[in-house]
């Protein structure tokens, strides 16, 4: 039975990692693959909820359930960014700042969509 939870533990932490590189690029590739925006969209309302609101994130919520019923230590209270992502990626000070950067890549790939789209 640990297997299955460890199981769930990585394919929680992929999915967080999915998320976190589509969120910042997502748009980007809506410039190639038009319809894929209505997927980025709400993705980026869920980031900037979950940060302006401090909502609770659900993939947090499953890795720290599956980490506890495979024996594993628990995620720190800074969650998956303060175990996997805030010192390795960016320094662990500059949590705003990274997320501050993901959303205006995010404004930035729609704003070269909507110029994209407009008539010539």
């Amino acid at each position: 039975m640990k297997k299955v939870h460890l199981a769930i533990v990585v394919a929680s932490v992929l999915a967080h990692f999915a998320y976190l590189i589509y969120l910042p690029s997502g748009g980007f590739l809506a410039l190639r693959w038009r319809r894929t925006i209505w997927l980025h969209v709400p993705t980026v309302c869920w980031g900037a909820a979950v940060v302006s609101l401090d909502l609770p994130c659900p993939l947090t919520a499953l890795e720290q359930r599956a980490r506890t019923a495979a024996g594993m230590e628990p995620l720190p209270e800074s969650g998956f960014v303060g175990r996997y992502v805030a010192g390795v990626v960016f320094p662990a000070n500059r949590t705003g700042i990274a997320q501050s950067l993901a959303f205006i890549a995010a404004a930035v790939s729609w704003v070269a969509l909507a110029v994209q789209r407009r008539p010539r």
